[in-house]
C-alpha cells in the first residue's frame, strides 16, 4: 500500500540456530537484595542481644561436648540428673579455681603498669639509640606544647583503673555464668529429647534420618575437636609452664594457665601470649636476651603445636582456610568480644558439617576447608545413634 511499509513478522530462529539467552529477572536480583538486608539485619541482632545470646550458644556448645560423656554414662545405669550434676559441679570448680589462681598475680602486674613502663624502657635504651633520639624530639615538642597548658587544670580520674575496670564488669560475668551452667544443666538432664522431637516434627522417613544425622555428625565433630584441642591446649599449658620456671620467670604457672586459655583462640591467642611473655620477661629477667629466649620459646611451643601437634591429631575433616578463620575470629570478636574469638572456629565447624548433607552448602564448605582437606566418611557412628534415637522415639510414641 502506498505511504505505508509492510511491518516485517518477527525473525524466527532457525532449527539450527542456538536460542538467544534472556536477560537477568528483576526477580533474581530482588532475591539477592532481600537475601543481603537479612543478614545485616541478623548481625545487628547477633550484636544487640549479645548479653542473651552469649551464654546461650555457650551453654548449647558444652551441651554437645558432654553429650558423649552423658550417653556413655547412660548405658553404665547412671541417670542423666547425675551427669548433669556431675559435669556442671566440675566446670563451676575449674572456672572458680582458674579465677583464684589468677586473680591475685593478675591483679599485682597490672598494679604495676607505669613501674613497668619504665623498667622496660631502661632495658631496652641500649638496643635502641636510633629510636630514642626520635622519642626524644618528639618529648621536646610535648614539653613545648605544655607551656602553653600550664594554667589548665589538671583532673585525675579515679576508679577508673584495672580494679574498678573488673569490678564494674564482674557481677555481669558471674551474672552469665550462672546462666550459663543452670542452662546446661537442664539441656544434659534432656537427654536426647530434642533429637527425639526432630524424629517426631519431620514429616518422611527420609527427612528424619536426614535431620538427626545432620545433628549427631555435628555433635561428634564439635565433640572431638574440644576434647582434642583442650587435651593439646592443656599439654601445652603445661610446657610453657615448665620452661618459663625454667628460665626464671615469676609465677610460671600464671604463664601456663595463659598459654592453656589464649591457644583455644587460633593465631591471635599465639600472638597475645607471645607478647605478654615477652613484655613480662623484660621486667622480670635480667638482660632482653633472656627476655628475648623466653618470648621465643613461648613461639617455638606454639609453632608445634600449631604446625604438627594440632593438625595430625584435628584431623583433616576440620581443617579449616587460613584466611577465613582469621576473619571469622576478628568478626565474632567485633560481636562478642572474647568468647566470639573462641567460638568462631567451632560456628564454622558446624557450617561445615552442614555443607557435608546439604547439597546447596557444598560450595561454601569447599570455600571455608584447606587446601587439599576433604570430608571423612564415618557414617556408622551416627547411623547407630540415629537407629536408637527410632527406637526410642517410637517406644514413646507407642
Amino acid at each position: 500500500m502506498n505511504g505505508l511499509q509492510e511491518r516485517s513478522p518477527p525473525a524466527m530462529a532457525s532449527p539450527g540456530s542456538e536460542p538467544m539467552s534472556p536477560a537477568p529477572p528483576a526477580a533474581s536480583t530482588a532475591r539477592w537484595a532481600i537475601i543481603g538486608i537479612f543478614l545485616l539485619l541478623l548481625t545487628g541482632a547477633i550484636a544487640l542481644a549479645r548479653n542473651f545470646l552469649l551464654p546461650v550458644v555457650l551453654a548449647m556448645m558444652l551441651t554437645l561436648v558432654f553429650t558423649p560423656l552423658r550417653r556413655w554414662l547412660n548405658r553404665l545405669g547412671v541417670p542423666s540428673w547425675v551427669c548433669a550434676v556431675l559435669v556442671v559441679v566440675g566446670l563451676g570448680s575449674v572456672v572458680i579455681g582458674g579465677v583464684t589462681v589468677l586473680a591475685q598475680p593478675v591483679a599485682d602486674w597490672a598494679s604495676r603498669g607505669p613501674q613497668i613502663g619504665f623498667q622496660i624502657e631502661r632495658k631496652l635504651r641500649d638496643l635502641r639509640l636510633p629510636i630514642e633520639r626520635v622519642a626524644d624530639a618528639f618529648h621536646q615538642l610535648d614539653e613545648l606544647a605544655e607551656v602553653g597548658d600550664e594554667e589548665t587544670p589538671k583532673v585525675a580520674l579515679r576508679g577508673s583503673g584495672f580494679s574498678g575496670q573488673v569490678t564494674e564488669v564482674l557481677p555481669e560475668i558471674g551474672t552469665q555464668l550462672i546462666f550459663v551452667l543452670v542452662l546446661l544443666f537442664f539441656l544434659i538432664v534432656s537427654g536426647d529429647m530434642f533429637y527425639e522431637k526432630l524424629v517426631h516434627v519431620m514429616p518422611t522417613f527420609t527427612d528424619k534420618r536426614r535431620a538427626v544425622r545432620i545433628a549427631l555428625d555435628i555433635e561428634r565433630t564439635l565433640s572431638r575437636y574440644f576434647s582434642t584441642i583442650t587435651l593439646i591446649n592443656a599439654l601445652l599449658g603445661l610446657g610453657v609452664g615448665l620452661v618459663m620456671w625454667a628460665l626464671g620467670m615469676p609465677t610460671p604457672v600464671l604463664f601456663g594457665l595463659m598459654a592453656f586459655i589464649f591457644n583455644f583462640i587460633p593465631y591471635v591467642g599465639s600472638i597475645f601470649g607471645i607478647a605478654i611473655t615477652t613484655v613480662i620477661a623484660l621486667v622480670s629477667l635480667p638482660t632482653p636476651f633472656h627476655a628475648l629466649a623466653a618470648g621465643g620459646s613461648y613461639l617455638l611451643l606454639t609453632s608445634i603445636e600449631g604446625q604438627f601437634v594440632t593438625p595430625y591429631f584435628v584431623g583433616r575433616v576440620l581443617q579449616m582456610n587460613t584466611v577465613i578463620v582469621f576473619v571469622a575470629i576478628a568478626c565474632w570478636a567485633w560481636l562478642w568480644s572474647v568468647v566470639g574469638m573462641i567460638i568462631a572456629v567451632p560456628m564454622l565447624v558446624v557450617v561445615r558439617v552442614l555443607s557435608d548433607h546439604i547439597d546447596a552448602l557444598g560450595p561454601v564448605g569447599e570455600f571455608l576447608s584447606a587446601r587439599g582437606a576433604e570430608a571423612e566418611a564415618d557414617p556408622e557412628p551416627a547411623n547407630e545413634q540415629a537407629s536408637e534415637i527410632f527406637e526410642q522415639e517410637e517406644a514413646r510414641q507407642g
